[in-house]
């Protein structure tokens, strides 16, 4: 899956974001939007964009989340709409159920939940590996 948003040199990706909710703030309530988002800090309440949605590592979302495509390096805790594409990174996590109608999930992403993917519901069980 190709990155939604493009970096500048220095590796920001500001450059196609129209909000950026910046890793010092938190915001409780209901955050509607028809542009990219991306998210650095928390949330509080819902979160839903027309367009892309960003959770970058160290975000933490306490909310349901809906948007066209997301990228998941960060958390949500709460249900995920997502209406085509949806990256789970390493580093991210999810604990709530999640819609979309593509995912990716990366080795060591963390889901717990329902997933439905194009109206097929994944059945997902716990693995837990023992290192010693």
């Amino acid at each position: 899956m190709t990155a939604m948003f493009s970096k500048d040199a220095e590796g920001n990706d500001s450059s196609t974001a129209e909000t950026i909710i910046g890793r010092s703030v938190k915001i409780e309530g209901n955050f509607n939007g028809d542009d990219n988002i991306i998210v650095e800090g928390e949330v509080k309440g819902s979160l839903k964009t027309n367009k892309n949605l960003d959770v970058k590592e160290g975000a933490k979302i306490t909310a349901n989340a809906e948007a066209a495509n997301m990228t998941i390096a960060g958390e949500i805790h709460g249900n995920v709409q997502c209406h085509e594409n949806l990256e789970i990174t390493s580093s991210g996590k999810i604990f709530g159920d999640i819609i979309t109608k593509v995912i990716s999930v990366a080795s060591g992403a963390i889901i717990k939940g329902k997933i439905t993917a194009e109206g097929t519901e994944i059945k997902t069980r716990k693995i837990e590996k023992d290192v010693s």
